[in-house]
């Protein structure tokens, strides 16, 4: 298999540390997806990463399904339950999807900033984008309690979703205050943080 994606993206980071957890081997291949000279479009037609070719040459879009794909792969390291529990499984998907919201609000900010002249800018629709943000970090904090882990007891989805979030800010937005105003969520990144499959991925 081949991985098409960028070392800052944290949607990348998201399927290289399910990979990296679950033992899959694969070909990494860097793309900037913002170059003229960027190809990504003849893989993924929406111009964006990460992109996975499987073996048979096929290729598979969004960071949720390709995560979800590779977790059948093998048995080691499940990241999510069986299909017979469908509950617990949405509930893991949702912890996904509440991250990725994060993310998705905070990059919209960033594009702004470093897409747009300052002069096309526009400060009420980042402030809009900011306040989804703030509001997703309190959400995730209000979920995650005092629990060990964000799901259940155990390390899933869900904390590798949470973990790239948290760690993509820190890399991006560095004076957001979610370490104070969310000391559970910075316990649960302290500990994630931890993990090789964390280490070896850091964004830059």
């Amino acid at each position: 298999m081949k991985l098409i994606g960028s070392l800052a993206s944290p949607f990348v980071r998201k399927v290289r540390i399910v990979m990296a957890d679950k033992k899959i081997d694969y070909i990494y291949e860097l793309e900037d997806v913002w170059s003229p000279g960027t190809k990504i479009q003849t893989a993924n037609p929406l111009g964006k990463v990460p992109c996975l070719i499987t073996e048979d040459g096929s290729a598979m879009i969004d960071s949720r399904v390709i995560v979800e794909y590779l977790d059948t792969l093998t048995p080691v390291c499940k990241l999510l339950p069986p299909n017979g529990n469908g509950r617990e499984k949405a509930d893991v998907k949702c912890w996904e999807a509440l991250a990725d919201g994060v993310l998705d609000a905070a990059i919209l900010v960033r594009l702004e900033v470093t897409q747009r002249p300052p002069e096309q800018r526009s400060a009420a629709w980042m402030e809009r984008q900011m306040n989804k943000m703030r509001l997703g970090l309190a959400a995730l904090s209000h979920k995650l309690g005092e629990s060990p882990y964000c799901a259940s007891n155990h390390y899933s989805l869900a904390d590798v979703a949470v973990g790239c979030t948290l760690g993509w800010l820190a890399f991006r937005f560095p004076d957001v205050g979610w370490r104070t105003d969310h000391p559970n969520l910075a316990k649960l990144f302290d500990k994630l943080s931890e993990r090789q499959s964390f280490k070896d991925t850091l964004p830059r």
